[in-house]
């Protein structure tokens, strides 16, 4: 006998929607995962937060969404297997400083990404952040040994000698594979700006620019860090305010004097002039002109000029 047709729309509808269910799963399990991967939910809620900026506020800030890659991913001769780690600007010289993590050395670079000097940093054994002070002065963050070391590098410097210079203990991270590696200068304040890869924290240690600090590192509050993990530190010289990069969630963050976000970049490939996404950015400064500089490893050099 022939099942009553009742039953049989009943079991096919309930399939159906079986089915239905399944792909609206799997449909929001795929856009998870892409959004994941993209990083999109570290950026979701800055672009919602950049929209309520008014005209003059975008003004007084860096406002990163204005700028656009005019030198993309332009290798570093030479240095493909050394890992660029971090960049300064040099007012006095004009010229970048980048720290080289695996192979330790100093370099220094034309604004157009050009190697100039290679100097050897004798002593260190995982050098992660670097930034100019003042009068030749330069901090260098070496995240393995947990230390901060005071040097000092002119037109006739051509190696480094840990030995010779001022280092101060960073102490204990939460996860000590993953601790201090980034460092920024801020004269406005007098102070230097240090950064913990994972979780991202900011500290600050009190600085008159020469080879002694002051008492000792404070920990700064902040709720600010979407981000994954912090790679690099920069104080952009006109407005004060603090870029923070994340290689992990290809990210530049822009904070204000009170710590608060202002506007973002993202270093995926298709935005801000990028062809492609930079693979991991672990490196940025600013100029007194507003111009952006960011290295990746292993060896790629990124400027990035304000659109008008």
């Amino acid at each position: 006998m022939a099942v009553p047709l009742p039953t049989s729309k009943t079991s096919l509808r309930s399939r159906l929607s079986m089915r239905w269910y399944s792909w609206v799963f799997l449909a929001g399990a795929i856009l998870y995962g892409v959004s994941w991967a993209m990083h999109w939910d570290d950026r979701g809620v800055l672009w919602l937060l950049e929209s309520f900026e008014s005209p003059a506020e975008r003004q007084e800030s860096v406002w990163l969404p204005d700028y656009h890659a005019v030198i993309d991913a332009k290798l570093l001769p030479g240095m493909e297997k050394d890992e660029a780690s971090d960049l300064s600007y040099n007012p006095q010289t004009k010229t970048l400083f980048s720290v080289m993590g695996k192979n330790p050395f100093l370099v220094e670079l034309s604004l157009q990404g050009d190697v100039l000097r290679k100097m050897p940093l004798n002593g260190w054994n995982n050098p992660e952040g670097l930034t100019v002070m003042e009068n030749g002065l330069m901090a260098v963050v070496d995240e393995r040994q947990h230390s901060l070391t005071i040097v000092n590098v002119d037109a006739g410097t051509t190696a480094l000698h840990k030995a010779d210079f001022p280092s101060y203990d960073l102490g204990p991270s939460a996860d000590q594979n993953k601790a201090f590696e980034a460092i920024a200068w801020d004269k406005r304040n007098q102070q230097l700006v240090l950064g913990e890869e994972r979780p991202p924290a900011l500290f600050t240690w009190k600085s008159d620019g020469s080879q002694n600090l002051v008492g000792d590192k404070q920990k700064l509050v902040s709720t600010e860090l979407d981000m994954r993990n912090l790679s690099a530190l920069a104080v952009d010289p006109r407005t004060g305010h603090l870029l923070v990069l994340s290689a992990d969630s290809h990210l530049l963050l822009e904070l204000d004097e009170k710590g608060e976000q202002v506007s973002f970049m993202t270093l995926l490939g298709g935005f801000n002039g990028l062809k492609d996404t930079i693979p991991r950015a672990e490196g940025v400064t600013m100029d007194e002109s507003g111009n952006l500089y960011m290295v990746s490893e292993p060896n790629l050099f990124y400027r990035f000029e304000k659109q008008k």
